[in-house]
Formats: structure tokens, sequence, C-alpha cells
């Protein structure tokens, strides 16, 4: 009996020892890691979510993909109906080329009337040379009738062909003004045509722009997601219908306390580990960090200027990019995950 005591008197401190030195290696280890290292276990998967929305209104015509599927950017994905807009843009083109033919009959005018105007510009000069001719015999008659080389009649007779001339060269000279005159005019309805023209090439530009927007497609590569379309559907201009969640934009969101802040800077080395695959390797970088707190972000942000103050550590979104994975595991991976993340804060 008492050798049996005495061994379990012995056996006691041995493994009170043990579990002694089990918690001392357990507590260096854990204040070695805690000491190069911050943890936080409140993150999760973000990305990139791309809505699309309709930009035209219509009933859907064809859906040209699956929820939950993989789509790249500019494939169509829904088609609307566009007789309605295809009306539209023969109407805008059919005015368009009403425009184009009230200015080709204008440019038709206006070299008529240039014609008319070189025309009579040289009426003018012909009426002027005999103007001047008449002139010169008008000044010699003149002078001679009152010598009597000339008779009276002869004199009356220049004096008429003078008085003609210049009637002649007045009217003349009032055709070239009035031709010049016509010329402006039709350069203004002219003017007027052309941005008739502009407009309804605009009206054309538009109506084609609202046609494209029939076909609605992908804005990006990625996953389509909260389909919220049917064939045969009414749509209106603004109105969402899916989702994409874009590729390659997958990142970490960790929610780190105020406290914890000191020591993470960017560029620092992270540790992810997902809720949904623990055993997988995955690495990342800190990026960035939010310019405010989440409580401050909120839908009813704290005001602490109310009267009635609790202190409460806040937290602060920190983004990490996501530098190494397994392609199989980032193809699995999906925002709203779980994940632990963890920041090497020394070297």
């Amino acid at each position: 009996m008492t050798t049996e005591k005495k061994k379990k008197n012995k056996v006691i401190p041995i493994i009170l020892g043990v579990l002694i030195l089990l918690g001392a290696i357990f507590g260096i280890k854990q204040y070695i890691y805690y000491s190069k290292h911050v943890d936080t276990d409140d993150a999760q998967i973000d990305g990139d979510i791309s809505p699309v929305v309709s930009r035209v209104g219509g009933y859907v015509q064809d859906i040209k993909f699956e929820e939950n599927t993989r789509v790249k950017e500019g494939d169509v994905l829904v088609k609307l109906d566009d007789s309605d807009y295809k009306i539209k843009l023969e109407q805008a083109m059919a005015g368009q080329k009403g425009a184009s033919a009230g200015v080709g009959v204008s440019e038709s005018q206006i070299a008529a009337t240039s014609a008319n105007t070189s025309t009579a510009k040289a009426n003018i000069e012909a009426a002027r040379v005999k103007l001047n001719l008449a002139q010169k015999d008008y000044d010699r008659y003149q002078n001679l009738v009152k010598d009597g080389s000339v008779t009276q009649q002869q004199f009356d007779q220049a004096k008429a062909q003078k008085e003609s001339a210049q009637a002649a060269f007045t009217a003349s000279n009032d055709q070239y003004n009035a031709a010049v005159k016509q010329v402006g005019t039709t350069q203004s309805q002219l003017a007027v045509s052309s941005t008739g023209v502009t407009q309804r090439q605009a009206d054309v530009d538009f109506a084609k722009l609202q046609l494209s927007y029939t076909e609605i497609k992908a804005p990006a590569s990625g996953i389509v997601s909260k389909k919220n379309v049917q064939k045969g559907q009414l749509v209106q201009a603004g109105q969402s219908l899916f989702a994409i969640v874009n590729e390659n934009s997958l990142y970490v969101t960790a929610n780190f306390k105020e406290t914890q802040l000191e020591d993470i800077k960017t560029g620092s080395k992270v540790k992810v580990e997902v809720d949904a695959y623990p055993d997988q390797d995955v690495e990342g970088e800190v990026y960035n960090f939010a310019p405010i707190t989440g409580a401050k972000g909120s839908l009813l942000p704290p005001d602490n200027a109310t009267g009635n103050f609790v202190k409460v550590v806040q937290r602060v979104p920190v983004k990490i990019k996501i530098t190494k994975a397994p392609k199989d595991i980032l193809e699995k991976l999906r925002p709203g995950m779980s994940v632990k993340v963890s920041v090497s804060i020394k070297d």
C-alpha cells in the first residue's frame, strides 16, 4: 500500500510538470507568433460586381445566357425587340436625305445666281464702255455746236445717245447688285440647309445608338449572377437585369480593430485561410486602407455627441490583394466567403 501511494504521489507531479511545460511551450509559441503577426477572422472575399441595366425600354426577345455561367466581355446576353428603333432610324435617315436634297437645291441656285452675277458684271463693263464713248461724243459735239461746226440736230442726237448709255449703265449696275444680293440670300439658305443636315445627321446617329442598345452586352468577363429578366418581359430604361462578378477582380476585405493598425503597412505580407478550403495555401499583401471605419460608413452611423456615449473599439476595412493561390481554388472563390487573415508585421 505504501509503495502504491508513493508511485501515485510521483505520477501527479510528473503530469503537472508535463502540463506546465506544454503550457509554457504553447505560451511562448503564441507570444512569438503574435509578436510578428496580426490576425482577424472578421474578413471575407470581395470582388468587383458590375450591374447590367437596360439603356432603352422594350420587350425581351431573347436571352442568351444561363445564371451562374461564365461569359466574355462584349457577348450579347439579352436581345430586345428592335422594331420600333429600326423605324425611328429609317425616319431619321429619310429626314437626312430630305435635308441633303435641300442643300443640293441651294447649291444649284448659288451656281445659277453666280453665273447671272458674272453676266451682269460683263454687261456693266460693256455699258461703261458705251457710256464713255457717248460722253466723249457729247463733250466734243458740245464744243463744236458753239462754233457752228455741227448742227443742233447732231448735238441733240449725241446727247440722246449719252443719256441712253447712262440709263443702260444704271440698269446693268442695278441688275448686278440684284444678282449679288440673290447670291447672298441663297448662301444664307444654304447655311440653314447645312445646319439642317447636321441636325438630321445627329438624329441618325442617335437613332443608331438607340438601336444598338437593344443588344445588351456583357460589360466585363466573369460569372453572371442575380438574373432578374425573363423572355417576353417588358423592361424599362435603367432597369437592373443581372450582375456580373468580374474575373481576376477578387480581393479580401479584412476589418481590423483600430488598435491593430499600428504595425500594419501597405505591402505587408498576408496569409489567407479560406473557411471553405482551410488546407489551401493562399497568400496576399495589404493594398490600402479604407478612409473611414465600418461603423461610420453604415446606414445609421453613430453620433457620440448625443449624450449617451459608450466607447467601442472600431474596425477599419483593409483591402488585401490575393497574390498567390492555386488556380482551381481561385476559380472556386466567391465574394462573401469568410476567411481568416494573418498579417506579418516583422520581416
